[in-house]
Order: C-alpha cells, then sequence, then structure tokens
C-alpha cells in the first residue's frame, strides 16, 4: 500500500528535527512535545490539520513573545542543513505556518522572517494573509523581491500573488483586477531560473481565468523575443488553448482546419465500467498542400449529479502535419475513481478537437 503523504511526519523525522533544534534551544522539551504531538487523534489527522497541530504544539513549548520565537526558529534553519535536511522539505510547511498564525499582526518581523525563510522552505502560501492584509504595504515589497538575488525569494513574489494558487486561499482583489501584480511578472519574464519563469506562467494562466484580454495582450508584447519567454507564454495559454480561444489558437500557429479531415472515429467499447478504461481510435488526415500545425485533443462531457454535461478537455499531440500527412490515432481514458473527480453513471460523451474545433463527437455509457 502507498504511503499516504500525511506520513511525512513520521518519528525518524521528529527525532530529527528535534535533535537539530535543541541545539539551538537547549532548554526546549522535546519529551513533551513529542507527547502533545501524539494525541489521541494524531492518526485521523490529514496533512494540513497535522502542520497545523505541530504549529500550536510548537509554539505551546516556546515564549509568548514572536519576535524571540521567529529568531529561534531562523537559526534553527542552518543547524538542519547542516544535520542533512535539505531546501524546499515538505515537512517544513510548519514552519511558514507559524508565521501565518503568530506573526500576522507583526508585519515588519513577519516579513522579514519570510525573505528568509522562503529560501528554506516556500512561503507561498503564508504570504497569501499578509496581502490580504496589508496588500498596499507587500505589493511593493513583492516587486522589490522580484529582484533578488535568491532565486527562491524571486519565485516567492510571483507564486505568493497569483489570483488562483491551487489549496491556498484566493485573492479575490487580483481576480477582479491583476494590474498590480503585473509589473513583478514583467521583472520575472526573462529570469535565468526555469522554476521562477514556470511560476510567471502559472501567475499568468490563473489570471487568463478572469482576464483573458490581459494575457493575450500580454502573450502579444512578449512573444518572439526569445525562445524561453515563448514556452513560458505557451504554458500560461494552456487554459485559453484548451478553451479553443482563437485569438490565442491563431498566435502560437494553429490556423484553419478547413483541410484537415478527422473520419473513422470509434468509441471501442461504448458501455463501460467505473474502474475500466473508455478506449478510442480515428484517422487524421491533412488534405493541404502545405504544411499546418494542428493541436490535437479530445473532451469528455463528464455527466453532472444534476444529469448535465461537463466538458473536459485532455491534450493528444501538437505537431506539423505535411501535404496528404495521415495518422491513425489510438487513445484511451481512464474511469478509475480518483480523489478528484467524483463520477456519475448514466450518459457520457467523446468528443475530438482539432485546433480548438470539435470536429466529432460520440455518446457512451458509464455503469457500475
Amino acid at each position: 500500500m502507498a504511503e499516504l503523504l500525511k506520513d511525512i511526519y513520521s518519528k525518524e523525522f521528529f527525532n530529527k528535527f528535534l535533535h537539530s533544534f535543541t541545539l539551538v534551544k537547549p532548554d526546549f522539551d522535546s519529551d513533551s512535545f513529542l507527547k502533545k504531538i501524539y494525541n489521541s487523534d494524531w492518526e485521523e489527522k490529514a496533512l494540513k490539520e497535522r502542520m497545523r497541530h505541530i504549529t500550536v504544539v510548537l509554539k505551546d513549548h516556546l515564549s509568548d513573545d514572536f519576535s524571540k520565537n521567529i529568531d529561534v526558529i531562523l537559526k534553527s534553519i542552518p543547524v538542519f542543513l547542516e544535520n542533512g535536511f535539505k531546501n524546499d522539505n515538505l515537512e517544513f510547511i510548519f514552519y511558514p505556518d507559524f508565521i501565518e498564525v503568530y506573526g500576522i499582526d507583526n508585519y515588519s518581523k513577519s516579513i522579514e522572517a519570510i525573505e528568509i525563510m522562503t529560501q528554506f522552505v516556500s512561503c507561498e502560501f503564508a504570504i497569501r494573509h499578509f496581502i490580504l492584509k496589508y496588500e498596499e504595504e507587500l505589493i511593493p515589497q513583492m516587486l522589490i523581491w522580484s529582484t533578488h538575488k535568491s532565486h527562491s525569494v524571486r519565485r516567492l513574489s510571483t507564486e505568493g500573488c497569483r489570483p488562483r494558487l491551487p489549496w491556498a486561499i484566493a485573492l479575490p482583489n487580483f481576480k477582479k483586477d491583476p494590474s498590480p501584480i503585473l509589473p513583478i511578472l514583467e521583472n520575472l519574464k526573462n529570469d535565468p531560473s526555469e522554476y521562477v519563469r514556470r511560476s510567471v506562467a502559472n501567475n499568468l494562466n490563473d489570471i487568463s481565468k478572469d482576464h483573458p484580454n490581459t494575457v493575450i495582450q500580454i502573450v502579444k508584447n512578449w512573444k518572439e523575443k526569445n525562445s524561453k519567454v515563448d514556452k513560458l507564454l505557451k504554458h500560461a495559454c494552456r487554459t485559453l488553448l484548451k478553451q479553443g480561444n482563437p485569438e490565442v489558437m491563431k498566435l502560437f500557429d494553429f490556423g484553419s482546419i478547413e483541410f484537415i479531415k478527422v473520419d473513422k472515429l470509434k468509441i471501442l467499447n461504448s458501455t463501460i465500467k467505473i474502474g475500466d478504461y473508455l478506449e478510442f481510435n480515428f484517422l487524421i488526415k491533412n488534405n493541404n498542400n502545405k504544411t499546418v500545425n494542428i493541436r490535437l485533443e479530445y473532451g469528455i462531457y463528464f455527466q453532472k449529479a444534476n444529469g448535465s454535461l461537463t466538458k473536459k478537455v485532455f491534450q493528444i499531440s501538437e505537431k506539423e502535419y505535411k501535404p496528404g500527412l495521415q495518422t491513425t490515432v489510438k487513445k484511451r481514458q481512464s474511469f478509475k475513481i480518483i480523489t478528484t473527480r467524483k463520477y456519475h453513471l448514466g450518459k457520457h460523451q467523446l468528443a475530438i478537437i482539432v485546433n480548438g474545433n470539435e470536429v466529432q463527437k460520440l455518446n457512451f455509457e458509464l455503469i457500475v
């Protein structure tokens, strides 16, 4: 059986953590700390619940002075690195959480600590609570961070202000108006770190969901300056491409499908059970007299609880098709149970999509 993510908080981790932490704070009561960590409902706690629980227990074993506590925490980081821990250890997400919970009313000390700490463990979730409370002060600070020598701090300046960062609280002001964060993205579009540039792309993808025209204009302004920026922009437009936005399709050279022929679409098992695969194939041919770029996708119209259908798009390929080129495409789509989707029985549909245009569609049935 695969290990659960929450089990990163093992006894081995806590023993190693306490060995290093007590080198910085010798009077720390390790026995009491462990006893309170492993309370009666520890086993039932999910990952984020365990994180918050560790945060609270750690505070219970420190002082009532946030500034003194954060100084101890920051001093522990180089000791952890000297004793075998690495940067970006997911286990240490309770460190940024400590700042979020206990430092929200101490802006100066918390922001100073976040700048240091994010170089050890990302503070992208914690910083958002400070943005919500101190937006006018913090956005200029994040613009400064976008020129920081550390790529981790530069990434925080863009990842932290994403309007729709997954698994985090949204930033409603930036969903309404992303203009305050655009100078940060402008600073980072040519960043030497792909880690940072990918964050810029993800931020733009978030923005595209509420302000597609803003992102389209940025693509027009940034495109064809260099290959790294072009790659960033392509990733930034993934939602708009999946939506088949005509202007974005043209910007990335996916043009007319007048001479593109999709034929012989066949679902091999038009009735499938939950847990099985939908299998299908079809032919695609370029009947044009010139080479064309084709973005080939398929859409699954999933049944919803109310009986309506909702589409999710899956990419097959992006490539050049020379004149007369014909290809047989074979695909299958899993209907295994996953935590991110609830399946509903009944009618579903499969659609083939070429350069954002649905060209063929067939029904199939999902049963138990």
